[in-house]
């Protein structure tokens, strides 16, 4: 390991769908934070390791920083604003396709008390019609607040993924390899397949259910032919949600098993028999109770 390696912890935040989950996917180069166009999807803290030849990142992919309107929605913010205590680094992602806006304001009005340093990340630049339009958003993001840095990406298209983590790079702490070099999470496998059907439920629902469900993973083991048994519960909040996730003669329930399981024997990296049940829990999101057993503090 060179004399001068460094090691340390980075914050990704930013708004509900800015493309936080893609940025720390397409950074740690496989699939780990779930993607959706909805709004909040990130509901845990997620804790993800890069490791280079000259330094070890780890990030802390957060719920989007947002009003809330329940008590997992202020879950979610609570777990947001802490991580900004903790770490050596930030990395703000905006869209370069959504104007300045009250969530912006809202989120720098709280990176003014962190005294981190904070790269700006201007993501989706590749959906920009014209490219000279980039400037002006730079312009008027530094103008409100003193980045460390600003870094043009797409974190889809893996754009300029190395400038930005060049420009990280240079605020981490000289330290050792906290993690060992082939961990990608802490993550246990239960919650990142619990993810992964939910990321479909929302995909395949659209507006219908948009965050009414919760995924637990209730039982995984290992069948004698060598392939692997995983029973998994989605949790709605009305009987009306479960019909919709369930589908006409079973198809909807069938769809998303047929695409979680694709990502989960990927995972896995074996052959999967995914057994999804579908359970109402009525107002789940309010009762503080089921929010803990579910794994919300």
């Amino acid at each position: 390991m060179p004399k001068d390696y460094k090691s340390g912890f980075v914050a990704v935040i930013g708004r509900p769908n800015v493309g936080k989950s893609t940025l720390i996917n397409s950074l740690i180069g496989q699939k780990i934070a779930i993607m959706s166009d909805k709004p909040q999807t990130t509901r845990n803290r997620i804790m993800c390791v890069l490791t280079k030849p000259d330094a070890q990142l780890v990030f802390l992919d957060t719920p989007g920083i947002h009003k809330p309107i329940d008590k997992l929605g202020e879950y979610m913010v609570k777990a947001a604003e802490g991580t900004l205590q903790e770490v050596d680094a930030i990395i703000f992602v905006v869209d370069a396709n959504e104007k300045f806006g009250p969530g912006e304001h809202y989120i720098l009005e709280r990176l003014k008390s962190t005294k981190k340093p904070v790269v700006l990340a201007i993501n989706k630049v590749d959906l920009l019609e014209d490219k000279e339009a980039l400037l002006p958003i730079i312009t008027n993001y530094n103008g409100k607040y003193d980045f460390a840095a600003t870094v043009p990406i797409s974190a889809l298209e893996e754009n300029n993924l190395e400038g930005l983590l060049d420009e990280v790079k240079k605020y981490l702490p000289k330290g050792p390899q906290y993690y060992p070099e082939d961990m990608v999470t802490d993550q246990p496998e239960r919650l990142i397949i619990a993810e992964m059907v939910r990321e479909k439920v929302l995909h395949l629902t659209r507006d219908e259910v948009p965050h009414s469900i919760a995924v637990d993973v209730d039982e995984m083991k290992i069948r004698d032919n060598g392939d692997n048994y995983v029973r998994v519960t989605i949790y709605v909040e009305r009987d009306s949600q479960k019909g919709i996730i369930i589908g006409k003669k079973g198809a909807m329930l069938k769809e998303i098993g047929a695409q979680a399981r694709q990502d989960v024997q990927m995972l896995l990296g074996g052959k999967v028999f995914l057994d999804l049940w579908v359970k109402v829990k009525k107002d789940w999101r309010n009762r503080e109770n089921i929010l803990k057993g579910f794994g919300f503090e």
